[in-house]
């Protein structure tokens, strides 16, 4: 099945720069593994070493979170287009990336 794959910014060194790039897989998980064929090395910044989604890395299958559709499991249909997004955290006081001069 033909997936469009939106990639993130932050792993654009995978995919030469592009935005998105076309993969394979009836579920995330052969989609993942599909994509790891393709960019070398990407799957290491979506996937812990036994196979589980990073809990900072969110997964969308046409705007719906796939925890909610069966994780790595949920199932792919040609034309789906499924977007990988980190987490953002921080913010607090503590954080170095707050800016202290915005008051």
């Amino acid at each position: 099945m033909a997936v469009e794959v939106r990639i993130p910014t932050i792993l654009r060194k995978y995919s030469a720069g592009a935005k998105s790039v076309n993969a394979e897989g009836s579920t995330v998980r052969e989609l993942f593994s599909d994509l790891e064929a393709r960019l070398q090395g990407i799957s290491s910044q979506l996937l812990t070493d036994d196979g589980g989604l990073h809990r900072f890395v969110n997964v969308y299958i046409n705007d719906e979170d796939i925890r909610f559709l069966g994780a790595l499991d949920a199932k792919l249909d040609d034309g789906d287009v499924v977007a990988i997004l980190p987490a953002v955290a921080g913010g607090g006081s503590g954080s170095p990336l707050v800016d202290r001069r915005c008051g």
